[in-house]
């Protein structure tokens, strides 16, 4: 009994140990009184005035994981859903077995494991400045005296920034740990609330000028990491698109053209190699000579592919988000009157009556932050014909069930008919609005992987025509298809989920990036301009 009674006082002093260590090793054991209470006030979390630094510490050590290290642990169901469903993980199971399950599932396809975010928040320069503009890294450059040289790139501004940043805190007189309100000195109200809308982040209509800083710190690392899993996809896009164009290409040439490739190339091709054992080489050979190997990124080798093609897809690259706006710009530049009211009335941005169209392009790229509202008369703009007939059939609306069981609607008549239920619906509140947006929550689920795949020829363009979009004359389907998918990402998300605005240009370089490919690849024959023509249209 003794013998157990020691192993057991042996095993918690073994824990207290572990668990000592892990505290001392904590990102905010160094950091200043001040820090840890303006942690601890960023996150809502109450502390006692007066409060001595023990007291400071042991409380943000019960909330640091659920906070800081882990922060959906404080999701709700729906939210947990949603980043899983974002990740094309399953949720159905999941959902019934309850919220811990779905926690559960959430950490395992995190962005980052536990001990990557604790070592994240011991060097908060290496990320916190990432979701900065380049225009507001040049102003805090400017503001603080940080010599940068010309040209002063992105990269070379989060270069010295990050290497002159605890000397400026340091002559500042501030802490640099967990920074307070200085770092923001040249943001304007506007621009932090900008920097929630982009990323994501709900801002109340009233927020002063400490509470807005206050959420751009706090969600800081969240949306760096988003930002991050952004770029990795965008990346991913862009090097699927150039391996399978290339490819296709090698598929194509006959013997001639791969021994061609290898002479011009200097491959040492082994005497007797068969057509297949040439295709291997010139694929094993292809990424030293394009500039696509394992060392290099993918951003730079589709980036060389398409800036020599003439566009500028390397911007989605290296800066996701710039070419999300550039994107989303030229998209808006074709847009019809009643569409780009459309766009700005989702998002409740009020419209002065009589606006001409230069003034609402601008009044729409201004706002190409802001994520329409989930809800709104406008989410039933890109349901299917069945899905609205479904809705009006079972709204309660007498007159939108009358225009639903109509054989002779056209889904015109049955999105405008639902466009009123709904906005009736929600000006009356209780359960016919409730019911509308539950309707609304399990249509768009369903339908977001299949949306416009059993639309006719003559939706699609009616669908398009409201854009504004002209149809080229012999359009295939698929190419509707396609085009309509594509406005309908620039409607509904404007710039705030870059990699989706960015892959919606992607087949469109990746076209004129081929033309480069062929050229480099020396595809000569007619069977490779042939198969060059097919990857186009395919792209």
């Amino acid at each position: 009994m003794r013998l157990l009674s020691t192993v057991f006082s042996l095993a918690l002093a073994a824990d207290a140990v572990v668990g000592s260590s892990w505290f001392s090793k904590a990102a905010y054991n160094k950091w200043h009184e001040t820090e840890l209470e303006r942690w601890l006030s960023d996150n809502d979390i109450p502390y006692p005035t007066p409060a001595d630094r023990k007291d400071l510490e042991n409380l943000i050590q019960k909330n640091w994981d659920s906070y800081a290290v882990a922060p959906y642990k404080n999701w709700d169901s729906d939210k947990l859903t949603h980043y899983l469903q974002s990740k094309g993980v399953e949720t159905k199971e999941s959902a019934k077995s309850g919220k811990d399950t779905l926690v559960s599932q959430v950490q395992n396809s995190w962005y980052e494991t536990e001990d990557k975010a604790q070592t994240a928040w011991t060097g908060v320069q290496d990320w916190f400045l990432d979701t900065w503009t380049e225009s507001s890294l040049k102003a805090f450059a400017d503001k603080h005296g940080i010599p940068v040289p010309q040209p002063r790139t992105r990269d070379t501004l989060l270069q010295k920034i990050r290497s002159n940043y605890e000397a400026v805190a340091k002559k500042a007189g501030e802490t640099a740990s967990y920074p307070g309100d200085w770092l923001y000195d040249t943001w304007s109200e506007s621009d932090l609330k900008e920097w929630l809308d982009t990323h994501g982040f709900p801002t109340p209509q009233v927020t002063d000028r400490n509470k807005l800083i206050a959420m751009v710190r706090r969600n800081s690392r969240l949306a760096y990491l988003r930002l991050q899993d952004q770029k990795a996809t965008a990346s991913a896009s862009a090097s699927a698109a150039y391996a399978t164009l290339t490819d296709k290409l090698i598929d194509a040439w006959g013997e001639s053209q791969l021994k061609e490739f290898c002479d011009k190339n200097g491959i040492n091709v082994p005497q007797g190699s068969k057509v297949n054992e040439l295709r291997a080489l010139v694929r094993k050979n292809r990424a030293q000579i394009l500039g696509d190997n394992v060392s290099a990124s993918a951003a730079s080798a589709f980036g060389a592919a398409t800036s020599k093609a003439g566009n500028q897809y390397a911007k989605a690259t290296d800066d996701v988000s710039l070419a999300a706006q550039d994107a989303f710009n030229k998209a808006v530049g074709t847009w019809s009157d009643s569409r780009l009211k459309a766009y700005l009335d989702a998002r409740g941005v009020p419209v002065t009556q009589g606006s001409k169209t230069d003034e609402l392009k601008a009044l729409v790229r201004k706002h190409a932050h802001k994520a329409a509202n989930p809800y709104s008369a406008w989410t039933w703009d890109d349901l299917s014909y069945d899905n609205l007939k479904s809705y009006l059939s079972s709204s309660g609306n007498a007159a939108a069930k009358k225009v639903g069981d109509s054989s002779a609607a056209s889904r015109d008549d049955l999105v405008e008919a639902a466009q009123s239920a709904y906005s009736s619906a929600s000006s009356a509140g209780g359960g016919s609005y409730a019911s509308a947006t539950s309707y609304l929550a399990q249509a768009t689920e369903s339908a977001k992987k299949s949306t416009f795949n059993t639309w006719s020829e003559s939706e699609l363009k009616a669908y398009l025509d409201s854009y504004g979009i002209p149809v080229p004359q012999g359009s295939t389907i698929n190419e509707l298809k396609a085009e309509a998918r594509k406005q309908s990402t620039y409607f509904k998300y404007g710039t705030t989920s870059p990699a989706a605005t960015a892959y919606a240009k992607l087949s469109e370089n990746v076209k004129g990036a081929y033309q480069w490919v062929v050229g480099q690849l020396g595809a000569g024959s007619e069977a490779a301009k042939k198969k060059a023509g097919d990857i186009k249209e395919e792209l």
